[in-house]
């Protein structure tokens, strides 16, 4: 099975949404398919059909988490010595060497990637094109307005 990387942060997340969904959503969900059984007739009782695809949803929800947390290689970039390079799990400041704009950018794995809170995916056009740069490197990113050129101007290991 190949490792997917993933920061300490994403693995928390996910077994913190585990935990929820083992400790609260599905005690829940039970009670609410035995309240609906008691009701009678099952065929015709939407609070059991809407219950029991809740009971789906969450089953495949942790079945889903298990999985992911199994297949990760958790990554502690605060373990690692500072550098300048730039890897999986770094918070990277680029300019846009054109219109002279910041941008800030934490590179995660696929699951964590969120662009509201300036996570990208390790996967990503912008994160392939600045891994194994350093601090005053320019990189030269694809965009699907064509390419970008992005100085690099500060790496930090949170």
């Amino acid at each position: 099975m190949n490792k997917v990387p993933m920061t300490v942060e994403g693995a928390d997340a996910l077994r913190a949404e585990l935990e929820q969904l083992k400790k609260e959503d599905r005690p829940r969900i039970v009670q609410a398919i035995a309240e609906a059984r008691e009701h009678g007739d099952l065929k015709e009782n939407a609070e059991y059909h809407a219950a029991r695809e809740q009971q789906g949803f969450c089953e495949g929800r942790i079945q889903e988490i298990e999985g992911k947390l199994a297949s990760a290689q958790i990554i502690d970039i605060s373990q690692l010595p500072e550098g300048d390079k730039v890897i999986f799990g770094t918070t990277v400041d680029i300019v846009n060497i054109e219109t002279d704009e910041t941008l800030t950018y934490k590179i995660v794995g696929d699951d964590e990637a969120d662009v509201k809170s300036n996570k990208i995916s390790i996967n990503s056009p912008i994160a392939r094109g600045l891994i194994g740069k350093e601090v005053g490197d320019v990189a030269l990113i694809r965009t699907p307005g064509g390419e970008v050129e992005y100085e690099i101007d500060e790496v930090k290991y949170l």
